[in-house]
């Protein structure tokens, strides 16, 4: 396989990660603030805090990926 479709590859799985990352980070905030309403807003922002932290790595991922591409 030549080093572009390996790259792409890890793009696109460092891509699936994020995905599953901060889908398990807002099912996890919203079963949070149903069971404590009165701390939605910190748990908001813990969440978007995890968020942001998990899209920077991915983000990471996908730049080492296509650099060496």
């Amino acid at each position: 396989m030549e080093v572009q479709g390996i790259a792409a590859i890890g793009a696109g799985l460092a891509a699936i990660g994020a995905g599953i990352g901060i889908g398990r980070i807002g099912g996890s905030a919203l079963e949070a603030m149903a069971r404590q309403p009165e701390l939605a807003g910190k748990i908001q922002t813990v969440m978007l805090i995890a968020a942001a932290l998990v899209e920077g790595a991915a983000l990471f991922g996908i730049v080492v990926a296509m650099l060496q591409g």
